[in-house]
């Protein structure tokens, strides 16, 4: 943006500290018209035929830009990917630890991408990965879309599962909760 003697055009059309249009005027009367309300003339559209300028406290107004942008970056949320490394022979116990790391990340709100790795002979049979990661996907249930489908990636073969959204996460805990309540108090 530029302000004030950075403004080097004959014409441009002038709005008030309060919105109000003033018209086209030249560029030292409106520049003159703002030091007399000790503010600043600040060029807001330059690309208009005349470019338009606008009499306002430039310091404030940079302020508020950015204590905007500060707020804006602390409401965003950065999703990650977080990785889970697997073989095609893994044994249930340690697939279930596997398991209980991608439920991890996915309850923090991560995105996971699940890597089963092949070696030597282990390649040759691929179907044995995709059973894998579909077994993983199917664990996960309802908590997880598939980003993107089981792909053969030279001797990798990988998933990306991303979290669905939160509302629906917390309705069927609530749900969960509230049956299991139902089957204790029929119990007693």
């Amino acid at each position: 943006m530029r302000i004030n003697e950075e403004i080097r055009v004959r014409e441009v059309r002038v709005t008030g500290a309060d919105g109000e249009q003033l018209g086209i005027m030249q560029t030292r009367d409106a520049l003159r018209l703002a030091e007399e309300q000790h503010l600043d003339l600040v060029e807001v559209a330059p690309k208009a035929k005349p470019p338009v300028c606008r009499i306002m406290d430039f310091g404030k107004y940079r302020y508020e830009q950015q204590k905007r942008d500060k707020e804006a970056r602390k409401k965003q949320k950065v999703v990650t990917i977080k990785e889970v490394k697997l073989r095609p022979n893994i044994e249930q116990h340690d697939f279930e630890v596997k398991l209980k790391s991608a439920q991890r990340f996915v309850e923090e709100g991560n995105k996971v991408k699940v890597t089963i790795m092949f070696r030597g002979r282990e390649l040759s049979h691929p179907e044995l990965g995709s059973e894998i990661l579909n077994k993983m996907s199917a664990a996960l249930g309802d908590t997880v879309t598939v980003e993107r489908s089981a792909k053969l990636e030279g001797k990798n073969m990988t998933m990306i599962l991303s979290p669905k959204a939160q509302k629906a996460k917390k309705n069927t805990k609530g749900g969960v909760e509230s049956a299991q309540n139902k089957d204790t108090q029929s119990d007693s």
